[in-house]
């Protein structure tokens, strides 16, 4: 019970510790008050916008900011800031969702690509080499054939590009884990190949992962907007940012504004999580944190006295 304590006061601590490192630098700090307000503002959506999406006014289109239009209204004199603002939870379900894919399919062909069964490794590398030389736009034109424009789409292609993506940038630093001596340690000991991998290889990848993963998510809101204008992207009436400047594109020479707001809001959250990648890799690798390298130094230390 005890051991099970000190466990949980170090994880606590070792989260504080790399919060702390991000917010210390600039970029950090910018990073967790924009991914922040994402939140929040995702979450008020799903039960308060400032008007119905449904609501459009045919005399009151391409209306330029105001106190009732806080962005002014769309074509179809429907308010931008409602869009948007509904339009956030759907690029965040995108973002999250692209990055779980990318990691579980990233991850997996970095297990057969440092599998001891050469055969699979070997293939497994040819099939990466192979796949990654297509763009993750014909993927989803593909995928859009038989399924149709959705979101889905959008996930699965940038899932699958993203992933095959991690996993050809993941292999050096997995190799290099997977030839040390404590992994042949745990090898020999009786250990599962899949355990070993978990344990003792992706820990070693986890900087480098989290700047990729990062990336992903910021370039799966790009995707997102470039698919959703080639009519790939997500169905009719469903709020995105890319909807947005999807739609508003068309007549950017009568009201350049309404390209103007979702455009600055996907570039803010572009640079916001790729930032967030950049510090969260510094603050967690002990190399560039000696914070968190003097907090696993003194649970050693706790843990010998036990």
């Amino acid at each position: 019970m005890m051991k099970q304590s000190a466990e949980k006061t170090t994880s606590k601590n070792a989260v504080k510790t790399v919060i702390s490192s991000i917010w210390r630098t600039a970029g950090g700090k910018y990073s967790l008050i924009m991914l922040a307000i994402w939140l929040v503002v995702s979450a008020i959506s799903l039960v308060w916008t400032p008007y119905s999406l449904l609501d459009t006014d045919g005399f009151n289109t391409w209306a330029s900011p105001s106190g009732v239009h806080m962005l002014g209204t769309d074509g179809v004199g429907a308010d931008v800031l409602s869009w948007l603002m509904a339009g956030s939870r759907t690029n965040l379900a995108i973002a999250l969702l692209t990055v779980v894919v990318a990691a579980a399919i990233g991850l997996l062909l970095v297990a057969a690509m440092v599998s001891r069964h050469g055969a699979l490794a070997s293939t497994s590398v040819v099939v990466v080499d192979a796949l990654i030389s297509i763009p993750t736009v014909l993927i989803a034109l593909m995928l859009s054939v038989p399924f149709g424009a959705s979101a889905a789409v959008i996930i699965a292609a940038c899932g699958l590009a993203y992933g095959l993506n991690l996993a050809r940038i993941l292999r050096p630093a997995a190799m290099l884990a997977a030839r040390s001596d404590h992994v042949e340690s745990a090898l020999w000991s009786g250990a599962s190949s899949l355990r070993v991998f978990f344990t003792h290889i992706v820990p070693n990848t986890v900087p480098v992962l989290c700047v990729q993963l990062s990336m992903s998510a910021g370039t799966s809101l790009l995707a997102e907007a470039g698919l959703t204008y080639l009519g790939v992207g997500v169905g009719a009436g469903v709020p995105s940012w890319g909807h947005s400047l999807a739609t508003s594109v068309k007549f950017i020479s009568i009201y350049p504004m309404a390209v103007v707001w979702p455009g600055l809001v996907v570039t803010l959250m572009v640079i916001a999580l790729n930032l967030f990648g950049d510090a969260l890799r510094d603050a967690i690798d002990p190399l560039t944190n000696p914070a968190l390298r003097q907090g696993e130094a003194t649970h050693v230390e706790s843990e010998e006295r036990a």
